[in-house]
């Protein structure tokens, strides 16, 4: 299986190598490693690992956490394949998708950022939602205000989202993650420039206008 694991650890040499060997050790291996953050002298690192079914997400906290200065942030299941470049393959697919643009875009985002699923609903009241993907609860959280701009929050009861808005269309997209840690601020400015690219493409505005008439 594929997992996802933040950490935060000591941003000098060899830190990373004590990961590598304890993630070895405990079964898993490593497949990418994504630097979120450093300063201060400390790194927050997205790691991704294959690892057995029989290996426990637990059995990988502990092994992390023996190494000295290294915090687990989350460990999640994750369906991105690594060492590729999704963004370009989903942007080509909703350029030739038609009046599936918008639903090509949902139901790509939460592969692309390890979610649990994605929605869209109608700026104005009564909010309305327009189309969600397959693991989207019954009762999509539309916010009550859509922000200027794609932010992270967690909603009470532990449900990690990114609101965002798309202007033209005057709908708001919500990223969702009940899993694992919160949306960093990196993950943030990914699904903004994905979105800016999406609502540039030529037949977004036309094919998602005929989608919501029908």
């Amino acid at each position: 299986m594929l997992l996802r694991l933040r950490i935060a650890l000591p941003d000098k040499p060899g830190s990373l190598g004590q990961v590598t060997r304890a993630l070895g050790a405990a079964g898993a291996d490593i497949t990418q490693v994504l630097v979120l953050d450093r300063g201060a002298g400390r790194a927050v690192d997205d790691i991704t690992v294959f690892c057995p079914d029989t290996t426990s997400k637990g059995d990988l906290v502990s092994a992390l956490e023996s190494v000295q200065g290294v915090a687990v942030e989350g460990v999640w299941t994750t369906r991105e394949a690594p060492g590729t470049y999704p963004e370009l393959e989903i942007l080509k697919y909703i350029a030739t998708a038609g009046d599936r643009a918008l639903a090509t875009l949902i139901d790509s985002m939460p592969v692309l950022f390890s979610a649990d699923w994605a929605a869209a609903g109608t700026e104005k009241e009564p909010r309305t939602l327009v189309y969600s993907s397959w693991r989207a609860p019954q009762d999509v959280p539309l916010p009550d205000a859509t922000p200027p701009r794609p932010v992270a929050s967690t909603l009470e009861g532990g449900l990690h989202i990114i609101s965002a808005p798309l202007p033209p269309l005057a709908l708001t997209l919500l990223l969702a993650r009940s899993e694992g840690p919160a949306f960093h601020r990196i993950e943030v400015h990914r699904l903004t420039r994905i979105l800016e690219i999406f609502l540039t493409l030529p037949s977004t505005e036309r094919s998602v206008a005929r989608q919501l008439r029908k």
